[in-house]
């Protein structure tokens, strides 16, 4: 019988029994199964899920269901990463508490992924804004603080006017805000909240060798890049200034009580070529003593601290620097030499202060030739040949940056680079003022936000200012609600009933205001899914240890240096702790490729269309209002653009099957995908296709054959359309699972299915349609359709439960085993035996694999073609080459 295909009716039958029976709920441990944790990063709830979603959530479906098949014991879970700015600007805007936004939002956001059929198992759901969970953040907090791994400095921070809060390096792009892409970020000085990640910069590195060959080869370099390490030496240059200490100092003094200024070299080789130091803008020294002593350059210093971070030190960025009126002294010649302030040097890298050699390095270089600065040569090259080049100061054009022999550096002449780097080194560690270091890129995480929705710092102070952590029976130190927001300032300031506390030895305490980076919620919350309900302790150690390191692990590269740096942090530190005894939080990282679309704009509009305003004409965008022919480009999916997706509407129109299998079939997941209504309509016809023709034969099959003996299959009463078909099944099986287990390419893993319905509907015409079946025919389809049903149930879940109940089963295909292929079934019966005269290609003839050489001479023989070559000459011999080629060697 026939049936029509209507995937909005078997999507919603099969969704409904799925969580009637909570098919999908898991357990953290199953006698005889393997464990395998497949992830994808939870999402933020913005109300709306768009097609970047769906295609990230259906390539871990695919997985999840495909790994449950293949026997193991599959935990796939879900949340929600609901604290953050957005929720606290609608709450601003709309007067709405955050709470309730982001708990309407949750509500829709869910019910549109249950409509995609995702094998979610939602008993495990959390959100990071209940307390529930952040009460665990607050008590991760306690401890790491404890441990030392928490601690407070006021410094220059970015700060992003319109979020009114502390943003981190990672998240300013191009000096703007990260959320606010046409916003300034300042710089201001606060005091705030860091944890000590850098404590841990050596380690991440290393754990880099554990993770190779799982995580993408670009994640990983981005995150070295990062935290950026350097070995080479730090230097203390004395200020030349009588420095008076009133005991509040931040400045590095010495046993003289003289000011020590502390920079850090790859290039202690060049220390003889110091013609000036430079501090960064933000250096204690500047505020301390450099501004009370020269305030006429306080408005230059104000302007290089107000500067974008990462701007000041790209090699495009102009360098500007202003001359403090101070000198510092060379420690290894005593020279004097001029101070300066300059953009191009940052508090967050090293020491904050640089020792200027222009002649030998390209940045200063250009500050000098800029400001009028000395240059002195103290590496002279050597050649391609070995052989030294005399150079002069007047006649560089450029620095020169490369390695070479030592002169004009005392006893250390003739010495090459190499070296000279040590004996220096040597000379400073001796004279106590540099030692031989390493340095890391990488600053500590900054988690202060000035901001009502998230996490509370569990941190009190009492009138003088000390820190009391809260007890941990008071945890969670919860969210006020009695909360203005006026979109000034920080809200939390707003709630006297939160602020104010007395502390356990009877004294007024302040509660910090200051709220954790939604960053922290992320950093862990893989490890919650594993006993997201239990109130007593964050999650059982035991299970932590058996599921981690999560399997797979599937999102962005846009995180590389944020969320997966700090998650590996956390994951350390948490070991560190006793919670885990995992080195890593993430096994295999599978960075998905951004979903394109094309975006339409006018010119006479000046604003980009949505699609439902464009049509084509003629091949090309045109506006249906105006008829204006539009600027058209494929690019990354935005609302900016008006060129997004929406997922909801795709599933009513086409089906949640039709929508999964296209994002896993146009493209690797690796790989950008260019959205494309065409081809969505192409995945419809695929599975419209597959559906009607499996549900119009199933009355052919023999059910009434099992598959534990091999479906009762007769190998050798088969007929030869039966074994081709059956040849195609076992390749198709092969392959698909081959796919798979390659780093999920699943479009490979699909193609091979649609090449195999092709196959199927031409045995169909050519047997079933004829009526010319025998019992093994029946068989042999039977197996045919079950197997395809399983292969195509990851990807298309509905319709693969749809039509394996059509065959009489009762089981699930989520329940059944992954079909399983037969090597020698998959091998190919029949090749062109190639038929030669005296080595020279004459005919081929088809012959089956493993023809006897006898039977394989008699075809050579038989050929009209080789006989024609051969006729009235005489054979001297015959060579045979068993499955491959037949050669005639005659004569005459």
């Amino acid at each position: 019988m026939i049936k029509e295909y209507k995937p909005s009716e078997i999507e919603k039958k099969w969704q409904d029994k799925w969580f009637e029976e909570d098919v999908f709920k898991s357990e953290n441990k199953i006698e005889g199964k393997e464990n395998y944790y497949v992830l994808e990063m939870f999402a933020y709830p913005s109300g709306k899920l768009h097609v970047g979603h769906l295609r990230n959530y259906a390539i871990g479906d695919a997985i999840a269901r495909y790994k449950k098949m293949k026997g193991f014991n599959v935990l796939h879970p879900f949340g929600w990463d609901s604290f953050g700015l957005p929720a606290e600007n609608a709450a601003i805007d709309n007067g709405a508490h955050p709470g309730k936004w982001t708990k309407a939002n949750i509500d829709n956001m869910r019910r549109q992924m249950k409509l995609m059929g995702l094998s979610y198992d939602w008993n495990r759901e959390l959100s990071t804004y209940t307390p529930e969970y952040y009460k665990w953040n607050q008590k991760f907090f306690i401890e790491m603080y404890k441990k030392g791994l928490v601690y407070k400095k006021k410094s220059y921070v970015n700060w992003c006017p319109d979020c009114n809060t502390v943003l981190a390096n990672e998240q300013v792009e191009d000096g703007k805000c990260w959320r606010h892409g046409k916003t300034d970020v300042i710089q201001k000085e606060l005091s705030q909240w860091y944890f000590k990640i850098t404590e841990y910069a050596e380690e991440l590195l290393q754990g880099h060798e554990e993770l190779r060959g799982h995580w993408p080869e670009q994640v990983l370099t981005m995150q070295k890049n990062w935290i950026g390490k350097s070995t080479g030496s730090e230097v203390d240059f004395i200020l030349d200034y009588k420095f008076e200490n009133d005991g509040n100092s931040h400045l590095k003094l010495n046993d003289n009580g003289e000011v020590v200024i502390s920079v850090f070299t790859t290039r202690p080789d060049t220390l003889y070529g110091v013609t000036y130091a430079t501090v960064a803008p933000e250096h204690p020294l500047v505020e301390e003593i450099i501004l009370k002593e020269n305030p006429s350059i306080r408005e230059a210093v104000e302007r290089m601290i107000n500067e974008d971070k990462i701007a000041r030190t790209a090699e495009d960025k102009e360098k500007e620097g202003v001359f403090s009126g101070l000198y510092v002294i060379n420690p290894v010649n005593g020279e004097k030499v001029q101070l300066w302030i300059a953009n191009y040097v940052l508090m967050d890298y090293g020491t904050g202060a640089v020792m200027a050699v222009p002649a030998h390095d390209e940045r200063d270089f250009q500050f000098s030739k800029k400001y009028n600065l000395d240059l002195k040569i103290v590496v002279n090259p050597v050649d391609k040949n070995g052989n030294l080049e005399e150079v002069s100061v007047e006649k560089i054009e450029n620095a020169l940056v490369n390695s070479g022999v030592l002169v004009n550096s005392e006893e250390f002449n003739g010495l090459n680079s190499n070296e000279a780097k040590e004996k220096i080194t040597e000379k400073l560690e001796k004279i106590g003022l540099g030692k031989k270091t390493v340095n890391y890129r990488l600053h500590d995480w900054l988690i202060s936000r000035q901001r009502y929705w998230g996490t509370p710092i569990p941190v009190i102070y009492d009138e003088d200012g000390n820190i009391y952590l809260e007890e941990e029976a008071n945890l969670p130190v919860k969210l006020p609600t009695d909360i203005e927001f006026s979109g000034k300032g920080n809200p939390l300031e707003t709630s006297e009933e939160f602020k104010n506390v007395i502390l356990p030895n009877g004294k007024k305490g302040r509660r910090e205001t200051d709220t954790m980076d939604t960053f922290v919620d992320s950093s862990w919350y893989y490890l919650r899914y594993l006993d997201s309900h239990n109130d007593k302790e964050p999650f059982k150690k035991e299970d932590a240890d058996n599921w981690t390191p999560v399997h797979q692990y599937i999102g962005g590269i846009e995180h590389a240096v944020m969320h997966l740096l700090y998650a590996r942090f956390f994951h350390k530190s948490l070991r560190d702790l006793g919670y885990v005894d995992t080195n890593e939080p993430f096994k295999r990282l599978l960075t998905q490729g951004m979903v394109l679309g094309p975006s339409y704009y006018s010119q006479n509009e000046r604003r980009y269309l949505f699609p439902r305003e464009v049509e084509m004409k003629d091949g090309k965008p045109v506006s249906k209002e105006t008829g204006e022919e539009l600027a058209t480009k494929v690019e990354k999916m935005s609302k900016s653009k008006n060129n997004g997706v929406d997922p909801e509407e795709i599933v009513k129109e086409y089906g949640s099957d039709s929508s999964r299998v296209f994002t896993l079939f146009a493209a690797p997941p690796e790989k950008e995908l260019e959205w494309n209504m065409n081809g969505l309509a192409g995945a419809y016809r695929f599975i419209n296709r597959l559906y009607l023709l499996i549900s119009s034969t199933a009355d052919f099959a023999d059910k009434n054959v099992s598959k534990e003996n091999n479906y009762g299959i007769n190998l050798d009463a088969r007929s030869e359309k039966d074994k081709e078909i059956q040849k195609k099944l076992h390749q198709t099986v092969k392959k698909v699972t081959d796919s798979i287990e390659d780093d999920f390419h699943f479009n490979t893993a699909i193609a091979a299915i649609m090449e195999l319905l092709n196959d199927m509907t031409t045995y169909k015409q050519n047997v079933i349609d004829k009526n010319d079946i025998s019992s093994e025919s029946k068989k042999v389809w039977h197996e045919v359709l079950e197997k395809v049903i399983l292969l195509i149930a990851p990807f298309a879940p509905h319709v693969a439960d749809e039509l394996w109940s059509d065959l009489g089963n009762t089981t699930l295909t989520f329940e059944e085993e992954w079909p399983a292929f037969d090597e020698k079934l998959t091998v190919e019966n029949n090749f062109n035996l190639v038929l030669q005269v005296n080595g020279k290609v004459r005919d081929m003839l088809p012959a089956q694999i493993g023809i006897s050489k006898d039977d394989a001479e008699k075809l050579a023989f038989s050929s009209e073609k080789v006989q024609k070559f051969i006729k009235g000459k005489e054979v001297v011999k015959v060579i045979v080459v068993p499955n491959k080629l037949v050669n005639i060697v005659v004569k005459g």
